[in-house]
C-alpha cells in the first residue's frame, strides 16, 4: 500500500502546482505588459511542464505498481487519469503554447492577453484532471478492499 500512498501524495502535489498556477501565477501574469507577461510566461512554463510530467509519470507508474500488487481497479483508474494529463497537455495546451512562442513581443496586446486567458482557461482542465485522479487513489486510502 505505500505505493498508492504516495502516488496519491504525488497526485495531490501535481493538484497544488496546477492550483498555484491558476490562482497566484496567472492572475498576476495577466497584469502584465504583452511583452513582460510573454518573458515570464515562456520560462515558468517550460519548468512546470517539466515539474508536473515528471509528478504525473511517477504517481501513475506507483498506482499502477499498487493496481499490480492489489488488483483494486480505483487505483487503475486514478493512475489513468493522471496519466491522462499528458496527452491532454500536448493536444489542447500546446497548440495555445506554440502560438505564444511565435508571436513577437510586440503583437497587439489584445492578441497576447487573449491567448494567455486562453491558455489560463485550458490550465483549470490539469486541475480537473489531478482532482479526479486524487479522488480516485485517496479512495483506496480510505476504503481499502
Amino acid at each position: 500500500m505505500r505505493s498508492g500512498f504516495i502516488a496519491f501524495a504525488l497526485a495531490c502535489a501535481f493538484v497544488g502546482s496546477a492550483l498555484y498556477i491558476n490562482l497566484v501565477e496567472q492572475p498576476a501574469r495577466l497584469g502584465l505588459q504583452p511583452r513582460a507577461m510573454v518573458k515570464e510566461w515562456t520560462p515558468s512554463n517550460q519548468r512546470g511542464f517539466m515539474m508536473t510530467s515528471a509528478i504525473a509519470l511517477i504517481a501513475s507508474v506507483l498506482a499502477f505498481i499498487d493496481f499490480g500488487r492489489s488488483g483494486d481497479a480505483r487505483l487503475l483508474i486514478g493512475a489513468a487519469v493522471i496519466l491522462a494529463t499528458l496527452p491532454y497537455a500536448f493536444f489542447v495546451i500546446v497548440p495555445v503554447n506554440i502560438w505564444l512562442y511565435a508571436l513577437p513581443p510586440e503583437q497587439a496586446r489584445s492578441d497576447v492577453q487573449t491567448l494567455m486567458r486562453e491558455w489560463g482557461l485550458m490550465e483549470w482542465g490539469q486541475t480537473a484532471l489531478g482532482l479526479i485522479s486524487c479522488w480516485f487513489l485517496g479512495w483506496v486510502l480510505v476504503q481499502p478492499v
